[in-house]
């Protein structure tokens, strides 16, 4: 009786120790798992948060720098006040903001986004402000608070006005933060100021409450600046009732045994001096762990239990025993079954080793194989390299041969000017054709080329240069589309050092020449021939669309459109590398280059490049290379007995 009370009492021991342990380890998982989660929405909320201050960072100092706010502060003339209106409320519609305005040097509103509304802005003081002081000493100025005006909370960005060295007044934005925090209230999201005011929060009652008690002389400051006005500031009923590592606790909120309880973590949002928190009820933890330790407590029984069948057990082996001449036969059969076994498995080697023998010479074989492979792709490399390089040569051969024959029907007439002009451009087509050729490394190396600007408008205008003999009778019409706007005309001949493209000028120049070569091969004897040149100018990249009237890209061909070799055109007509080489120059200057039909007939080509901008010593260099090749932009008169020869250009 007393050993089966000692063997009873360990057992219970043993439970309660396994319990605990799986409590713990449920509770402590439970809790990892927990803060896992938080640092994600943590994470995903900062990111929102900040992401929305920094798009606005810059506003204030933009419209600061206009000349209009600088003069109606140092000036507030009545018209120049209302002009200052018009241009925030367009420039706050514009930016999506709440509400701009700018503040004279003595505190008072000169002119606002909202000053057609019942609650303008216009002839408010905001001396008191935080973010005007700071901005009126010449830094930037950041500060949330519920408008004195309007009595919505917001958060206000400011900057000085300088006119010279002098600060003659502060630029504003307000936004709007009540989209915050975008998630479900079952899991709150706070954020506090740097006194510990919560200013915004997924729980409604817990807005402008705090986190920990204010000084007197912190709600003394908050009362002065009218930061929360009209609002009754109380401390958050809140308590801790553990401290974990690494800026979390577990708190509660409210008094009482059924108040909910959560897991705090803080981070903080850099600047401005903000906190966020994310509280994340720990009641399905609790739970996990309650569960964790019943499902341990049934199978520690579940193993005591078993225990004792399988000491019930060894008492039935003493019956097994009487069947031992019986296991004796079994054991001799069972020898039989492992030498016919031990037969099968010699036989099976033997054949995994014939396997063996016959995959090393196929892989013998198969290196052989590929070998040859990579010595044929070379040789096919070195054709296509060659037939690229005598496909760009082409149109600046053509150009010579055009410039040259002009040349001699100019020094007959003694027009010894244009001679000599032309003879300018043919130096430069020579300069190019070397440059060509010099590509060959590029072409051998896989080197991808040099990041250089080049202006769109000069490369179009020698693109057409070259094609001038080919573009007789053919319409072309070229256009400008700055972002949203409709297409405007565009001077070929004009200066554009805002239209610069990250690309060399001769790649850009050859890719230009292919697609309006293509062009002119698909408007080739049709009645009315067009072709639109259209340059799409965005903020980050530049789309230069090259459209025709013609047939258009049929659908078996699309697929191979951009594939070496390829080509519609009769022998001798092409020889299907234009596109492959455009293609290959867009990805390598970080561009892309696509074709589909346009809505209205005709194949469209879009070449794609990064937008980059030029200083001014950079548009005068441009401006400068674009007058030595004014002579260019118009094919010189030639004697009908001189003849241009054709100029090649790929199209599928």
């Amino acid at each position: 009786m007393t050993r089966r009370l000692i063997v009873f009492i360990v057992l219970a021991v043993g439970l309660a120790v396994v319990c605990a342990l799986a409590w713990s380890l449920a509770w402590e998982t439970g809790i990892d798992a927990l803060r896992r989660n938080a640092a994600v929405r943590g994470d995903r909320t900062t990111a929102a948060l900040k992401s929305t201050l920094e798009r606005y960072e810059s506003l204030p100092y933009l419209v600061g720098a206009h000349p209009l706010v600088q003069d109606v502060l140092a000036d507030p003339r009545p018209e120049w006040v209302a002009e200052a209106n018009r241009y925030l409320e367009d420039v706050n519609r514009h930016a999506r903001a709440t509400t701009t305005y700018i503040i004279g040097a003595d505190g008072r509103c000169i002119a606002a986004s909202n000053w057609r509304g019942a609650d303008s802005f216009v002839g408010s003081e905001y001396r008191f402000r935080p973010y005007f002081i700071e901005a009126a000493r010449g830094n930037v100025g950041r500060f949330f608070g519920i408008g004195t005006i309007s009595h919505d909370p917001g958060y206000y960005i400011s900057q000085p006005v300088r006119r010279g060295e002098k600060i003659v007044g502060v630029a504003v934005v307000k936004l709007n933060l009540e989209w915050f925090p975008g998630s479900d209230a079952s899991e709150p999201l706070l954020v506090t100021d740097d006194h510990g005011v919560i200013f915004l929060s997924s729980v409604p009652a817990w807005k402008y409450r705090t986190v920990r008690p204010l000084p007197a002389e912190i709600v003394r400051s908050i009362d002065q600046t009218r930061q929360y006005a009209r609002q009754d500031i109380a401390p958050l009923p809140a308590s801790v009732e553990r401290v974990l590592p690494g800026d979390a606790d577990i708190v509660r909120i409210g008094s009482g045994l059924r108040a909910p309880r959560y897991l705090e973590t803080r981070r903080a949002l850099g600047e401005p001096d903000w906190h966020l928190v994310t509280m994340s009820p720990i009641d399905p933890v609790l739970d996990a762990a309650r569960n964790a330790t019943v499902m341990t407590g049934f199978g520690y029984v579940s193993l005591c239990l078993l225990g004792f069948y399988w000491r019930m057990r060894r008492a039935r082996v003493r019956e097994v025993l009487r069947s031992r001449a019986m296991l004796q036969k079994a054991y001799a059969m069972l020898n039989d079954r492992v030498a016919e076994r031990t037969a099968d498995l010699s036989q099976a080697n033997e054949r995994l080793q014939r396997e063996v023998a016959e995959r090393t010479r196929t892989e013998q074989e198969l290196r052989a194989t590929q070998d040859e492979l990579i010595q044929a792709s070379k040789l096919a490399a070195l054709g296509q390299m060659a037939a690229g390089i005598t496909h760009e040569l082409n149109q600046p051969l053509a150009a010579l041969r055009s410039f040259s024959d002009n040349t001699r029907v100019f020094l007959a007439r003694g027009l010894y000017d244009s001679a000599h002009e032309n003879l300018e451009a043919i130096g430069s087509l020579t300069e190019r054709m070397g440059k060509i050729v010099n590509q060959l490394k590029l072409f051998v190396g896989r080197a991808k080329p040099r990041s250089q600007r080049s202006p769109v408008v000069r490369a179009l205008r020698n693109a057409l240069a070259l094609l001038g003999k080919r573009l007789e009778g053919v319409r072309v019409d070229l256009t400008l589309t700055d972002g949203e706007a409709a297409p405007v005309p565009l001077d070929p001949h004009g200066d554009a050092p805002e239209l610069v493209a990250q690309c060399d000028d001769l790649r850009l120049e050859q890719v230009l020449i292919n697609l309006i070569g293509n062009a002119l091969d698909a408007v080739a004897g049709l009645p009315d021939p067009r072709i639109v040149i259209d340059i799409q100018a965005l903020p980050a990249t530049l789309a230069i669309s090259v459209r025709d009237s013609g047939p258009g890209i049929p659908d078996d061909v699309m697929p191979r459109l951009f594939e070496p070799f390829f080509t519609t055109k009769e022998m001798g007509q092409g020889l299907g590398l234009g596109l492959a080489i455009s293609s290959s120059i867009a990805r390598d200057c970080g561009g892309a280059l696509a074709a589909h039909n346009g809505p209205d007939g005709g194949a469209c080509f879009v070449l794609t490049l990064r937008r980059t901008r030029m200083g001014a010593t950079a548009a005068t260099t441009a401006g400068a290379m674009a007058g030595a090749t004014a002579g260019m932009g118009e094919p010189k008169p030639q004697d009908t007995s001189s003849r241009t020869s054709n100029q090649e250009g790929e199209r599928t």
